[in-house]
């Protein structure tokens, strides 16, 4: 990008300096008409690039000179909208994999409790199991309940979606 620029800060110099010529050449051939007609100030223009064909070529020659300069300038002024569109393209995508990184280390850390859960929801299933008989002697009710319906979260991943679904224990 740097690069471009730089390109096009030259081409923008040299426009400069045609532009101060082509301001010399004709500032030496400029024809006082602060008191003439439009029409007199017409044909004396005309007269003057009759008899000065050399300079007025050289003029034309100035502004098609401008003109390439300016369609350059402009070229390169569309490869570095494209070159920053591609770079901002780069630092998003690059900013989604750091956080997609971030992401996978959270879901493997729930993936990791949810199995650490079900496993403590199964000792907790297996003690309500022992106890309940006793439990309903002594108080006529259910120690635990619920267990049919007690789920942990999971993560899982077809490689472009992330779905969490909840497992039941």
């Amino acid at each position: 990008m740097e690069q471009i620029q730089a390109e096009m800060a030259a081409l923008k110099s040299q426009i400069q300096i045609l532009l101060e010529e082509r301001a010399e050449l004709t500032i030496n051939n400029v024809i006082s008409g602060e008191n003439e007609s439009p029409q007199a100030m017409v044909e004396a223009y005309r007269r003057q690039a009759r008899e000065n064909a050399q300079l007025s070529i050289e003029l034309q020659g100035i502004d098609a000179a401008i003109a390439a300069l300016e369609g350059q300038i402009k070229q390169k002024q569309g490869k570095l909208v494209r070159s920053q569109g591609e770079s901002k393209q780069l630092l998003i995508q690059q900013q989604l994999e750091e956080a997609k990184e971030v992401a996978q280390v959270h879901a493997q850390r729930i993936n990791q409790l949810a199995s650490e859960l079900a496993a403590e929801v199964r000792f907790l299933k297996a003690c309500a199991n022992q106890l309940s008989p006793m439990y309903w002697q002594i108080y006529y009710k259910p120690f635990i309940t619920g267990f049919k319906t007690i789920s942990v979260p999971y993560v899982r991943s077809d490689g472009e979606v992330w779905t969490i679904v909840n497992r039941i224990v």
